[in-house]
């Protein structure tokens, strides 16, 4: 069996839980027969209800934002989907292995950090500054890297409200992955990241081709798919966002009061 088989199908048994998650997170591992592969699981259930969110649930959020980020072929997301599990239905997605930049001898950056802002690297694009609770001035910075513009990207089309510096890993496979959808794909403006950094900016050519592609097709099959997750009028926002970024190909400004979101991290 694929990878992909064993995440549907396979028995999912509790190896673990994410305690500083907001809604109750759990690792698991799908198994079938000698095949394993480690998992998130997110039981509807266990979901805290938004008021600002209150059609259907996170866990299909998360699910409907693989989907997008699958038919423009980014692979930004890893494979999501929705299934049964110990406690119910909910969200399961395929674990990704991250870099560790903090071991003892670890000297690198992570691709959201901070640091004094003395001492902000090369390759890195500053987005604010702030004190720390040792009231010490510390600046807010990203990679200046095109895998994370193109998370920052579809970021803008999935109106995602709650990009968190630790929502993106460098896995070991040499990929960056977004994680954490479920407060995304609201049809009123919610936008709110620390990938400022691109703000301005043309989005490269060819994140434009992929985009204009999605939009021919989201009518067909893949509206198809995400009306099991998300609403009829926010279907349409996302064909509107991706058509105004077809108009005037140039990462937006921040629009609202809270264009990052708190904590941070």
């Amino acid at each position: 069996m694929t990878d992909s088989e064993v995440l549907c199908a396979g028995e999912l048994s509790v190896i673990g839980r994410v305690v500083e998650a907001s809604n109750v997170t759990v690792v698991c591992e799908a198994k079938s027969g000698s095949e394993v592969v480690r998992c998130v699981y997110k039981p509807v259930r266990g979901e805290r209800p938004l008021w600002d969110f209150p059609d259907g649930t996170l866990a299909g959020r998360e699910v409907a934002s693989y989907l997008i980020s699958d038919a423009l072929g980014w692979d930004v997301i890893p494979e999501t989907i929705l299934r049964d599990g110990p406690f119910g239905p909910g969200m399961v997605q395929r674990w990704v292995d991250t870099v560790d930049n903090h071991t003892d001898d670890g000297d690198r950056m992570d691709l959201v950090d901070l640091c004094p802002p003395a001492a902000i690297p090369e390759g890195f694009r500053e987005i604010l500054r702030a004190h720390d609770q040792l009231g010490d001035e510390v600046a807010l910075v990203h990679a200046d890297d095109p895998r994370l513009q193109r998370m920052a990207v579809l970021d803008v089309i999935l109106n995602n409200a709650d990009r968190k510096g630790g929502h993106a890993l460098e896995g070991l496979d040499g990929q960056v992955y977004g994680v954490d959808h479920g407060i995304c794909l609201h049809k009123d403006l919610k936008l709110r990241t620390v990938l400022w950094g691109w703000a301005g900016e043309p989005i490269p050519d060819g994140l434009m081709a992929d985009i204009a592609n999605f939009t021919q097709r989201l009518d067909g099959r893949v509206a198809d798919e995400l009306s099991a997750h998300i609403t009829d009028w926010e279907i349409t926002a996302i064909g509107k966002r991706a058509g105004e970024l077809l108009e005037h190909p140039v990462m937006p400004q921040p629009r609202t009061s809270r264009p990052i979101p708190w904590p941070a991290f």
